[in-house]
């Protein structure tokens, strides 16, 4: 039996020890405004009735969601989740999973209501894991809002995603360089994102690793990492169905119009789509950058542009 309330649980395996060299552990089962929260959203969405549905739903705070809505018009089966957050961003100690399963033949698109801020840590580090699963003929879009790295914050997370060999996928990811009103660029003690992508029987299809530590050097200034850039973005389109060459012809004929970026699209190992990496100087500009690319993205594999998402 799963306990949602244990915290090693709700903790990715394996953390490095780069990670681990934090040190202290915060205990976990405190309140909602305190350190060391286990935060818990576990998902299931299958088509009914026309529609994609929740079909099971357990939410631990600080983790929430409200009813789906459906607001694309050239797909109205599909739901659209929006993941909340009480109180205001990851602290010291925090413990988030996600676990989203898609059926076969479901269609959804998971996003936050808004950015996620990640507050200075003394002791420990905040953490989340999040697993996707997405079914036969299935069709999932996670696009998180970006991360706000604060001064002194130390986050990691890891995002799993399963996908069947005919399903279709598109994740994606933005980093800010922090407060910029308080001239927070690229303060934060690590930011360490990873990601990977595996077919039903567990093989790996890929990984990427976002590892960002100011202060040494291979430091987000430096040359090959993100150099003069401060905002960077990833969007990986997994499609089968589309040919990997001509998906990332479009991307980046998309791409090649946005003024302001240093943008480059390539194919994913065995054909499967196209990743993108985005690097920008505001984050207004990577973020309309990422909305290009998805909406040219969508287009392609799904037929239908990006709808308009309502976050005002």
């Amino acid at each position: 039996m799963t306990r949602r309330d244990d915290r090693a649980w709700c903790t990715p395996k394996g953390l490095p020890q780069e990670v681990l060299a934090f040190g202290a552990e915060v205990q976990g089962g405190l309140g909602v405004g305190a350190a060391g929260k286990l935060g818990v959203l576990d998902l299931a969405v299958a088509p009914r009735a026309g529609r994609t549905r929740v079909v099971r739903q357990y939410q631990r705070s600080p983790l929430y969601i409200y009813r789906p809505i459906y607001l694309d018009p050239l797909r109205p089966g599909m739901a659209f989740v929006f993941l909340q957050q009480q109180g205001d961003g990851f602290v010291q100690g925090d413990r988030y999973r996600v676990d989203i399963d898609c059926a076969a033949g479901s269609a959804v698109h998971v996003t936050t209501q808004a950015a996620t801020k990640v507050f200075r840590a003394q002791d420990d580090f905040a953490t989340q894991l999040v697993n996707l699963q997405v079914g036969a003929g299935g069709v999932l879009e996670y696009l998180p809002d970006p991360v706000i790295p604060f001064r002194g914050s130390r986050l990691y997370q890891r995002t799993c995603l399963t996908v069947a060999d005919d399903a279709t996928a598109i994740l994606g990811e933005i980093l800010l360089p922090g407060r910029v009103a308080r001239d927070e660029l690229h303060v934060y003690d690590l930011f360490w994102a990873d990601t990977e992508v595996r077919a039903p029987d567990g093989s790996l299809l890929f990984a990427d690793t976002l590892r960002l530590r100011p202060g040494e050097m291979d430091a987000p200034g430096a040359p090959g990492v993100l150099g003069e850039y401060d905002v960077v973005a990833g969007l990986y389109v997994l499609c089968p169905a589309t040919p990997a060459a001509e998906l990332v012809a479009a991307l980046r004929d998309a791409l090649a119009g946005v003024p302001d970026i240093l943008a480059g699209v390539t194919e994913l190992p065995a054909g499967r789509g196209a990743a993108v990496r985005i690097l920008g100087h505001r984050s207004k500009v990577v973020q309309a950058a990422m909305r290009t690319a998805w909406d040219r993205a969508r287009r392609e594999v799904l037929g239908a542009p990006a709808p308009d998402l309502r976050k005002g």
